[in-house]
């Protein structure tokens, strides 16, 4: 017990105090986020602070993972996409060029002989074979822009992945995986450390740099969980757990087709968006949102522990009960539906 104690505290510690020093660094090197039209926050804020998790987080992990050589391709994958997400956050790369960095991140697991090799359904085995490496990467780099995606408000994306993190510990606990329970602690402490600075009002933005590290190192855990247990749930309970920033990009995307917009165009109809003109304050919404992904976070422990069909069915009612809602507030819909609401 002391070891997952001492890889959750001492990412928190760490974390806490670096990211007033990163948040110094990003304000000298011009790392700072303007406000425009699409933003919620009124006023210049530096970015970067994802710096700062990443400190925490690998200080941590060094300390309390025994077998350092198992997560070689983690480790390798997570430093490429820091570097990637500190260049973003002080030059604002393209977003080719940023999806190929994720795709080279990504691609560190398999190499290191960590990818998602067969499914679970029920009784049966689907083995992927030369799928393998395309969907353990298409994997890691989906939940690395889910993460990314919902950072819209101040402390939404660090409060989320802390929450997320916590439920993800407990079912990898439940595996009997000591190293990733400790990769998952040192994660949810580098996340609350930083919360202390970015939530609201936020003195520093994580930045591309702290959501691309968070969403990464999620979906690796999840792909590192099944290979090691040979069991699908590793992979079932992120899904759940991230539910509401996965199912607020399906929307966008819909929201986005049906309006004749870019899929990749940026616009104010995400859910934290939608939350702030129905007039709740930047705090209600994202204490809102928490509450939620708590929500979710238990059922995807109840979900790891079910046999497949009550597993399903926990699914299929979240989803249909997220449609409705979503359909409610006018998050799928036509912009001047959007308007009237």
């Amino acid at each position: 017990m002391t070891v997952y104690v001492w890889a959750f505290v001492i990412a928190l510690i760490v974390t806490y105090i670096c990211t007033p020093l990163v948040r110094t660094l990003a304000v000298k090197i011009g790392a700072i986020d303007a406000p425009d039209a699409r933003k919620v926050h009124q006023v210049s804020i530096p970015r970067l602070g994802g710096l700062a998790i990443y400190i925490g987080y690998m200080v941590s992990l060094l300390y309390s993972v025994k077998d350092i050589s198992s997560v070689k391709g983690l480790l390798i994958g997570s430093v490429i996409l820091v570097a990637v997400g500190i260049w973003d956050d002080v030059k604002q790369i393209g977003p080719k060029t940023k999806l190929l960095g994720q795709i080279v991140a990504a691609l560190m697991l398999p190499i290191f002989d960590n990818a998602i090799h067969f499914i679970s359904i029920g009784d049966h085995m689907l083995y992927l074979e030369y799928l393998s490496i395309p969907l353990t990467v298409f994997w890691i780099v989906g939940f690395t822009n889910i993460v990314n995606l919902i950072d819209g408000l101040d402390g939404l994306a660090a409060g989320i992945s802390l929450i997320a993190c916590i439920a993800i510990c407990i079912v990898t606990l439940q595996m009997g995986q000591v190293d990733l329970a400790c990769i998952t602690l040192a994660l949810a402490g580098a996340a609350c450390g930083f919360l202390r600075y970015n939530f609201n009002p936020a003195k520093i933005f994580m930045g591309d740099t702290g959501s691309m590290l968070l969403g990464y190192t999620m979906a690796a855990i999840s792909v590192m969980g099944s290979v090691k247990t040979a069991a699908t749930v590793g992979l079932v309970v992120p899904v759940i757990v991230l539910g509401l920033p996965i199912l607020d990009t399906l929307f966008a995307i819909v929201r986005r087709r049906i309006n004749g917009r870019p899929v990749f165009q940026p616009d104010k109809g995400h859910l934290h968006h939608r939350l702030l003109a129905m007039g709740l304050t930047q705090k209600q919404a994202v204490l809102l949102m928490y509450a939620i992904t708590a929500v979710l976070g238990c059922v995807s422990i109840v979900a790891a522990k079910a046999n497949f069909t009550i597993g399903l069915l926990l699914v299929v009612l979240i989803l249909c009960a997220c449609v409705w809602t979503a359909t409610r507030i006018g998050i799928i819909a036509k912009d001047n539906e959007v308007d009237r609401k």
